[in-house]
């Protein structure tokens, strides 16, 4: 009866599935609790396993995504952060990179830096880029400095001297001295070994600026599990789709930045391997945001770098510089802040905005009884989307006549339109932002959306859905089982997942093989010993290599995987080639009369689960059948209101069936507009098809 447990952890609601270890899954979906996300958790988790013969030990293991740390980021409420750096580099943070979001606008200002220039301390020592000491560290320096954060009265410290990546010793020197004053120390030569001051600085001051808030709220999530008699692991999804131990993500929060978006990428791929949907364009659209992200051949895309807090949240090679730079390595996801809790507004020049500001949990939607802001939810309700006596199978009433009014009061009167207008502009507004996410993994990177199904989940994905496919030309719309909860599935099928890296900067073709290949061995000999201490033996480590590429006297780099053997000469032409391949592909251009050169090697190494671990049975989804009910649905101007069934997974065929109709579940409601046919070709999996 023991049970793996995945819970992700929303703006708006806390998703938890229940994995038997005969594949058999049972779901929950509750309000989070912004005051504290760990109590939805443990009040979800001690409903379900009371049920169960051991209680609390019935858990074996809580895998955990969240967005804690984003959130600290985003709301500016992370640690009182100090950073020590070399002297004359005190502004880095400030200086940033030569990128802004938007050409034209004289008024854009960049993000504040997390932390106050008051407390950026600049220590006398300079290592060479070769590693060679150019001047000593000063530690009497290094004291004061130290002394002077304490009484400014700082959590957390950063610590990022220049070339540290080539030589740590003064950074471990000094970090040293600040573990012994501070709790929360994160030193760059950990965080981030490689080249660059304002990358590696500002992923470390990231890191410390979120570690306090990480720390805290694991230990309160493992404090509640005790106390339910549970000893069972936690571990944290990260960034790039792999797990982690609750121990490691408190001491690299940086590394879970992207923890719950990371998540329904990694379900979508597990799903389209099941289903045989190798080409996805994911599409998660929860309370607060919407996120997409691209599965290509079966597999997720990888980006070296992140931004967070910009108006488009990505990882991309064509970041801007309107958020804070993370250096890790993260699943390609684009976030706007669009979700069914986002709330309609009309700006100074009287235009219908949705977003980013959003009702969350509290006080929620109107319709939810508590608000009284319009929100998307609202509009659905008004135009017949969603149910409007309750959803979440009746455990979230639903007032409708509260979500209208406050369409009315709101948008619909001060714009002079009636009430069904005033919400189909909510719904268009709102399916305009969210297509900026899709555009930014796709047609951004060189690919095209018509050559995708689009793979929707989330509470809100599938109601928008075909619409949003419809305005990018995209045919074929996927609907997972447990659309609603799908993210957190994806936390019960990711193996646990560390990369490392080391700078190496060559010119390809005068590149020392024997040296690098000596790099990747010693970094595959560290992942062997550190995934040993987890538990993993030889037969169940993966290590896959890669370096990062780029043409001579760019500034930016694409990842490229490296030949699964020792390296040889011979290898630097299909290196070569690769980087220009994937150019072309990303940028729409290649240089090949330019040279190639090698900036950092880099391993990833995954540990995968035992043979015998429970997975997901997808047959077992839910087939409701709900025939014989319908109700009025308003699908725009060109087929107004309709009188539309109401049918359950289960009523749909694998021939299929026309629209219109709503397909309800517990945990979502999937609309099929009338020009669009809905089948059940593969058991759980609702295919939507249009002809273009």
């Amino acid at each position: 009866m023991r049970v793996r447990i995945g819970a992700d952890v929303g703006g708006t609601f806390t998703d938890l599935i229940f994995l038997a270890a005969d594949g058999a899954v049972r779901v929950a979906k509750v309000l989070s609790t912004p005051e504290d996300y760990s109590l939805a958790i443990l009040d979800g988790v001690k409903a379900e396993c009371a049920t169960l013969p051991q209680n609390g030990s019935s858990i074996a293991e809580l895998a955990h995504g969240t967005t804690v740390a984003t959130n600290a980021i985003l709301e500016r409420k992370g640690a009182r952060v100090g950073l020590l750096t070399t002297a004359g580099f005190r502004d880095v943070l400030e200086i940033r990179r030569v990128r802004m979001p938007v050409l034209y606008n004289l008024h854009w200002e960049k993000p504040k830096p997390l932390v106050r220039r008051a407390l950026r301390y600049e220590i006398k020592e300079r290592v060479g880029a070769g590693g060679t000491v150019r001047e000593p560290l000063d530690l009497d320096d290094a004291k004061r400095a130290i002394a002077a954060l304490k009484e400014e009265g700082v959590e957390a410290v950063a610590i990022c001297f220049l070339h540290s990546y080539a030589n740590d010793a003064h950074e471990r020197a000094v970090g040293a001295l600040a573990n012994e004053a501070f709790e929360f120390v994160s030193m760059s030569c950990d965080v981030l070994p490689e080249m660059r001051e304002y990358e590696r600085t500002a992923t470390t001051v990231v890191d410390s600026y979120v570690k306090p808030v990480v720390q805290k709220y694991l230990d309160r999530l493992d404090e509640g599990l005790k106390e339910m008699g549970s000893s069972a692991p936690i571990s944290v999804m990260q960034s790039n789709g792999g797990v982690i131990s609750a121990k490691l993500a408190a001491s690299q929060p940086v590394r879970i930045i992207e923890s719950g978006p990371a998540a329904g990428v990694v379900a979508a791929m597990a799903a389209g391997r099941h289903a045989n949907y190798p080409n996805l364009i994911t599409f998660d659209m929860g309370g607060t945001t919407a996120k997409a992200s691209i599965i290509e051949k079966g597999e997720m895309t990888l980006a070296a770098e992140y931004e967070v807090g910009g108006s488009v949240s990505q990882g991309s090679r064509l970041i801007k510089g309107g958020g804070y730079l993370i250096r890790v390595p993260a699943i390609d996801v684009a976030e706007v802040g669009a979700g069914g809790g986002s709330i309609a507004w009309i700006d100074a020049g009287g235009a219908l905005r949705v977003g980013p500001e959003s009702a969350g949990a509290a006080p929620g939607p109107a319709c939810y009884g508590r608000g009284t802001q319009p929100t998307v939810t609202d509009a659905n309700v008004a135009l017949g989307f969603l149910n409007p006596e309750y959803l979440v199978g009746g455990d979230l009433r639903i007032d409708r006549a509260r979500a209208e009014t406050a369409i009315l009061e709101n948008i619909a009167k001060p714009l002079g339109i009636d009430l069904i207008a005033a919400a189909a502009g909510v719904h268009r507004v709102a399916n305009s932002t969210m297509q900026r996410a899709i555009r930014s993994v796709s047609i951004e990177r060189g690919r095209d959306p018509r050559d995708f199904a689009l793979i929707a989940f989330g509470g809100n994905g599938p109601v928008h859905a075909a619409g949003l496919a419809a305005e990018l030309d995209i045919t074929r719309v996927i609907v997972p089982p447990w659309p609603g909860l799908f993210s957190a599935i994806g936390l019960l099928t990711s193996d646990v997942e560390q990369l490392y890296s080391q700078s190496l900067v060559s010119r390809l073709t005068k590149l020392d093989v024997a040296a690098a290949e000596n790099v990747l061995q010693s970094m595959e000999a560290r992942a062997r010993r550190e995934f040993a201490a987890e538990g993993f033996g030889e037969d169940r480590l993966e290590l896959q290599r890669f370096a990062d590429l780029r043409y001579r006297q760019q500034i930016s780099e694409i990842m490229i995987p490296l030949p699964q053997r020792s390296l040889r000469t011979s290898d630097v032409a299909a290196l070569t080639e690769a980087l220009h391949r994937e150019h072309a592909a990303t940028f729409g251009y290649d240089t090949r009369d330019m040279e190639v050169e090698i900036v950092a090697l880099k391993l990833r190494a995954r540990g995968l689960r035992e043979e015998n671990a429970a997975e997901i049975d997808w047959s077992r989804a839910p087939s409701d059948q709900r025939r014989g009910k319908s109700r009025p649905v308003y699908f725009g101007t060109d087929h107004g209101t309709m009188l539309t069934p109401v049918i359950g997974r289960g009523d749909v065929e694998a021939k299929g069936m026309q629209g219109p109709a709503i397909i309800e579940e517990y945990d979502s409601t999937t609309i099929v507009p009338p020009d669009w046919k809905v089948a059940q070709p593969t058991a759980g999996f609702l295919e939507l098809e249009r002809k273009p």
